[in-house]
């Protein structure tokens, strides 16, 4: 019994995926609707799924919408109705209160429209002192005036009165005035005090303040002043006792010790050296025609290694160009014989193609045809 292996299994599923594949690729080319329609029908089926998955989804946020909006129109529609309730309420509420505590008998103007009026009136005239008798009423003729000195007494109390009242107020008025004008003028005195203070405490301030930058200015000047006169005092000895270095130091006096440094016997301070001497003059001299000299010669070996270079790439530039040629020479004669076979080649396949077709008569069987589209390749 034959076990089958991990790596024996892994090439028959390869295998049978690699058939899977085939037979589908083979039903997809030789499916004439396919082949016909030329498309992708699995991706237009996804394209449909998502388009019938969007519409869904489209519709049922529209009916969100839909069902959001009704809600809407329900809350609309209660508002409007507890609206119309209140409005109501309130209507009722004011007739009520106006039938309660605006009745027409407490109106200003109901003697002009009461329909009692007339049982409710009182006779033309109930005496003579009626205050309805008028000249109009042809119930009180001239002469006929009882109450003439007490209508005047009462005229005339009634006009001292008014004239007491108006005095009252005259001079209510009057003191009111007077009253505003004095805190009126109180208040500008406090306010003209207050100022006047603020003026006089602004002016001192200032004159304090000029006279304590005056001060420090001055101040300020003496020190400034100072300070110049010991700073060229400290110059002026700075300067006396530079001189007196420069004449008694080695400087001037040209001592050639001076001139050593510090690093090394070989090295010198270039604003104290004073020059070589001539010994050392000498051997620079001849220092620097041993230099020239092996110039020269480096020089001179140079031209020669040059030379030989030039002399060399010229030799290796000629042997170059002669293989060249000869290798052109060679590609020219190949090219030749291998257009020359491939002619007589063509002669031979151009006569054997003529002596097949000559010789072949025979027409083609179902058989021959069958051979085709087995493979998706």
């Amino acid at each position: 019994m034959e076990v089958a292996m991990p790596k024996d299994l892994q090439q028959d599923a390869i295998l049978a995926e690699k058939r899977y594949k085939e037979l589908c690729r083979q039903g997809r080319i030789f499916d004439a609707r396919s082949r016909i329609i030329s498309g992708d029908t699995q991706a237009w089926d996804v394209q449909v799924h998502e388009q019938k998955i969007k519409e869904a989804t489209e519709k049922a946020r529209h009916e969100t919408f839909a069902a959001e909006m009704r809600h809407n129109d329900k809350v609309t529609c209660i508002l409007q109705d507890r609206e119309r309730r209140d409005r109501k309420q309130l209507c009722c509420a004011i007739n009520n209160f106006q039938q309660t505590f605006q009745k027409p008998e407490t109106r200003r103007e109901f003697d002009l429209s009461d329909p009692l009026a007339l049982k409710k009136d009182l006779p033309a005239r109930v005496s003579d002192s009626d205050r309805r008798n008028t000249i109009s009423g042809m119930q009180k003729f001239m002469g006929e005036d009882l109450n003439f000195h007490q209508r005047k007494r009462f005229q005339e109390e009634q006009n001292r009165e008014w004239f007491l009242q108006q005095h009252r107020e005259w001079e209510r008025a009057r003191a009111d005035h007077k009253l505003a004008e004095d805190l009126h003028t109180q208040t500008r005195l406090k306010f003209d005090e207050t100022a006047r203070g603020l003026q006089k405490l602004e002016v001192l301030t200032r004159r304090e303040v000029c006279a304590a930058t005056k001060e420090f200015n001055k101040s300020q000047v003496m020190e400034l002043t100072e300070r110049k006169r010991q700073e060229k005092q400290k110059e002026q000895e700075d300067n006396m006792a530079e001189i007196t270095n420069l004449l008694h130091g080695d400087l001037l006096s040209e001592n050639p010790h001076q001139a050593a440094s510090s690093f090394g016997p070989h090295r010198v301070v270039p604003d104290r050296w004073k020059g070589m001497s001539q010994e050392q003059l000498e051997e620079i001299r001849f220092t620097q025609k041993q230099q020239i000299q092996e110039k020269l010669r480096l020089q001179e070996e140079e031209h020669q290694r040059s030379m030989d270079w030039d002399r060399r790439r010229i030799q290796k530039a000629r042997t170059s160009l002669l293989h060249e040629r000869q290798q052109q020479r060679f590609q020219r004669e190949l090219r030749r014989a291998l257009d020359c076979s491939n002619l007589s080649l063509a002669r031979e396949q151009y006569l054997q193609k003529k002596q097949i077709n000559e010789a072949s008569t025979s027409q083609p069987t179902e058989d021959f045809f069958s051979q085709f589209n087995t493979r998706s390749r």
